[in-house]
């Protein structure tokens, strides 16, 4: 069944034309051949539920999910409305302005928090958001990323001592 789900998100990110061919700058600032443009997969509604399906059995027993603003949020909130769970939007920099939050969204101490990614490289947005939520007192172990690139951020991430469960491998996409 997961296996089957997993084939389901490649075959979508496939057939929305998220997965292109050329030349790219990614967020970590690194230039490459293809580009998995995830926010044109998170706004599709097919794509959201499905992985909304895919990802609700592996946050089960997390009291917060939490997620990186702009790209993780689409898949955050349809999976807190999947399973119940409440959310946390992490902002990726402190605003000026009204309550200056990093975090949005009530954190208890000692709750335990699953994390979810759009897209990962080298995982540096996540950690810094693994840290922000760590810093309020939320427990970290785990992050699901819909699509890893397969670029360091499963190690950066087991530095910190957070386990990265990716849906689908960018090895995985180029093998179709």
């Amino acid at each position: 069944m997961v296996g089957e789900m997993m084939t389901r998100l490649q075959e979508l990110l496939i057939g929305l034309g998220a997965v292109k061919f050329g030349k790219f700058k990614l967020a970590s600032g690194r230039e490459s051949d293809y580009y998995v443009d995830m926010k044109k997969a998170c706004t599709d509604v097919k794509f959201l539920v499905e992985a909304s399906k895919a990802l609700a059995p592996l946050v089960k027993g997390a009291r917060r999910i939490a997620g990186i603003e702009l790209g993780a949020v689409p898949p955050v909130v349809a999976t807190s409305i999947e399973t119940g769970i409440p959310f946390l939007i992490v902002r990726k920099e402190r605003k000026g302005h009204g309550t200056g939050n990093l975090v949005e969204g009530v954190l208890n101490k000692g709750e335990s928090v699953v994390f979810i990614e759009d897209v990962t490289t080298s995982g540096g947005s996540l950690v810094k958001g693994v840290r922000a939520v760590r810093e309020m007192g939320g427990v970290v172990t785990k992050a699901i990323v819909l699509v890893d690139r397969e670029e360091g951020a499963k190690e950066a991430l087991a530095q910190e001592g957070v386990e990265l469960v990716p849906l689908v491998k960018v090895s995985q996409i180029m093998k179709r």
